[in-house]
């Protein structure tokens, strides 16, 4: 079957601050407040939705296309989606533009401050889904260019392709009528309890009348695994264990892998999100979103410690 992943192609730049910020920070002058912190270094990763989906999807065998904007700085991406295999076809090149980035600042008392420039994906992807067959695809759209969200969704409930509404950090940017509408239609609806819980703030529905919109809900609950809301009912879906936790960052978009890639292969909804917990766990054992690696195999194997044969 083939995969399509909409959403963003970032490079993440991390850099550690050594020291407090709150030490050169004055409270009573805030309104005035003009800081420089000097960090250790920089790190660069690759991140943004799409590209960390697709990167552990081809861990585990699949060969996704990922639908992005990147930007003129596209190089060193896309030698490492070759590294993996992963087709750059369905990315579009901005020239006038820096591909998204996220510039991270970390203290040494765990206090973040983010800058993000959005660059090429204030560009819509614009890819043509015309001559697919809508019962050999699955479409996973993730937080992106809104417009090409809108329009995969649109696109695809037109063709009758299934896809899955993963609206994660994009949910600020959308209304509640036109989020509903873009859930409307679709296979599955995937979010963290919180955004769940945005989710029904922002369009005056509860869960009873999401569910009615869309096939399946899953909402991710961290360390406490994941809950499958059907129309036969719910399943609560224990977490895989962990060695050690190095970084969150990046075990939802794992997870949304290792759960494409149960139901490509057929696999029922309760083993689809169990395979989606093995993958998180990968991810988050290392420091970075696209860090981690193994082979299909070793998977496999991690599956049957924590659930039995798969």
């Amino acid at each position: 079957m083939n995969i399509y992943v909409s959403g963003s192609m970032a490079y993440d730049r991390i850099m550690d601050f050594p020291g407090k910020f709150s030490d050169h920070i004055l409270p009573d002058k805030l309104h005035i407040l003009n800081v420089c912190f000097t960090v250790n270094g920089m790190q660069e990763k690759f991140g943004g939705t799409a590209g960390n989906i697709a990167y552990s999807l081809a861990l585990l065998g699949e060969r996704p296309l990922i639908l992005a904007a990147i930007g003129k700085d596209y190089d060193s991406y896309f030698k490492w989606l070759s590294q993996h295999d992963i087709s750059t076809e369905g990315i579009k090149v901005i020239d006038e533009e820096f591909t998204a980035g996220a510039y991270i600042t970390t203290d040494q008392a765990d206090n973040q401050i983010t800058g993000f420039n959005p660059g090429a994906m204030k560009h819509p992807s614009s890819y043509n889904f015309d001559g697919l067959r809508a019962d050999d695809c699955l479409v996973v759209i993730a937080p992106g260019n809104l417009r090409d969200m809108a329009e995969h969704a649109e696109t695809c409930r037109t063709k009758g392709i299934r896809y899955i509404c993963d609206p994660g950090q994009s949910l600020t940017a959308w209304n509640g009528k036109d989020l509903a509408r873009w859930v409307e239609g679709s296979f599955m609806l995937i979010s963290n309890d919180y955004e769940l819980e945005l989710i029904i703030k922002m369009t005056g529905m509860d869960k009873k009348n999401l569910q009615s919109m869309t096939k399946v809900i899953i909402t991710t609950l961290g360390e406490k695994g994941s809950l499958i809301s059907s129309h036969e009912g719910e399943i609560l879906v224990p977490p895989a264990k962990t060695v050690s936790v190095v970084d969150p960052t990046g075990a939802g978009d794992a997870f949304r892998s290792g759960l494409v890639k149960g139901l490509v292969m057929g696999k029922d909804m309760e083993t689809s999100a169990k395979m989606g917990a093995v993958a998180a766990v990968y991810a988050i054992e290392k420091y970075g979103t696209q860090e981690h690696s193994y082979t299909y195999e070793e998977f496999t194997q991690r599956y049957a410690e924590n659930f039995g044969g798969l």
